[in-house]
Parts: structure tokens; sequence; C-alpha cells
């Protein structure tokens, strides 16, 4: 498992949709040979601290992330039927950590809706030394595939890829032997192949393991 990253990882600091204590965490990753994991909690970068002395006590290399809540438009709107988009946002560097921490607390200053929101033009100007990709079922380009609304996937995909910058924005492939997951990812290999933007495997780990569902539902 050594050349295996995990990049999209949830723990308790995701309120009400995480499970994992940080310590535990580490362990179980050091345990099964990995040299890395990130952490991108949904909103907030609130175990990031935490999640650096833990990952260090157990040699791993920490990536700072954050899973993000994206508004469709304007994160300064507030529309009560608003569908609200993830991504994944994962610092490269020092200044990627710095800007990650800057859209963390923009979401909840000013872009707080029933969720802490980010939109694009913010994103687009905070954006160095950040890698971004696509997120799960609830990211941009797999909601419009799921819906059958390609041209509005491409548009999505693209935009990403024109924030990010080519080489730092990817497309997450997800297998949770989901029937609608399998359909949507055949759609996001052909734009992987399209626009030649790459695939990072990933799965969306709210607990740590699969005995552990009936406590997290």
């Amino acid at each position: 498992m050594s050349d295996f990253v995990h990049l999209h990882v949830h723990s308790h600091y995701s309120t009400l949709d995480g499970i994992i204590r940080l310590d535990s965490l580490c362990r179980r990753a050091a345990s099964l040979g990995m040299e890395a994991i990130a952490l991108t909690d949904h909103g907030n970068c609130f175990g990031l601290l935490d999640f650096q002395e833990q990952a260090q006590a157990n040699k791993l290399r920490p990536i700072f992330g954050c899973e993000f809540y994206l508004a469709p438009e304007s994160m300064t709107e507030r529309s009560p039927k608003e569908n609200r988009f993830h991504l994944v946002l994962l610092a490269e560097n020092n200044e990627g950590y710095n800007n990650l921490c800057r859209l963390s607390s923009m979401a909840y200053i000013e872009g707080f809706h029933y969720k802490p929101r980010i939109d694009k033009q913010v994103l687009a100007e905070n954006s160095k030394g950040l890698i971004i990709t696509s997120a799960c079922m609830q990211g941009e380009v797999a909601w419009y595939l799921r819906l059958g609304k390609k041209d509005q996937a491409r548009a999505a995909a693209l935009s990403y890829l024109d924030i990010a910058g080519r080489g730092n924005f990817y497309i997450e492939l997800m297998d949770h032997k989901m029937e609608e997951e399998i359909k949507v990812n055949k759609e996001l290999i052909k734009f992987s192949k399209e626009f030649e933007i790459p695939l990072v495997a990933t799965n969306d780990v709210h607990y740590l393991r699969k005995e552990h569902f009936k406590s997290h539902d």
C-alpha cells in the first residue's frame, strides 16, 4: 500500500459527517505502510494542526486540504434552494496552505449560508499553490454528468482547469460500487482523455473500517 496516498479523507472535524480520530487515522495509515496522507474535512481547516502532529508522530507526510462547499454563483448570494457543489483543494506548498486557510476564513465570514461557502471568483484570486480535484458525486463535474448535462459538465471541468492551470487540476475517480458512480466514471475518463486532465483515484473516507459504517450512519 506504500505507493497509494489517500487524498480525500474526513475526520471528526467534518461535523456530523465523519467519525475518524486523527490519532487513529495516522496509526492506521502507518500500519498499512503508507508514507503520506491528506486531510480534507468539509468546509474547514480546524483539524490541520492536530493532523500535522499526529502524522509526524507516525512518520507520515501530512497533506493539508479541505473539501469546500462551492456556491453555484456568488458566495454572497443567499438562495434557499441553492445547490452547493463540493470541491477539494490541496496545499502544494506554504503559499497554498496560506490560501487554503484564507479561503476557509472567507467561507465562514463572507460566504456562510447554511454551510461555509466559496465561489469560483475568490478561488481564482487565491489559487496559487493549490491543487484542485473534482471531488465526489456532489462535485460540479460529476453532478452535471449524473443529470446527463454533458455540456455543463464540460464547461465546469474547463473552468477549474483555467483556474488551477494545467497540471494542477485532477479528475477524481471513486469506486464505491454505486451504479450511478460507475456510469459517471466512464464519462469522467472520457473528459480526462479529451482535455488531457490527469486522473487520481480516491476514496471518500469518513470512517476507518468497514464495520464502522453503522456507527457513522
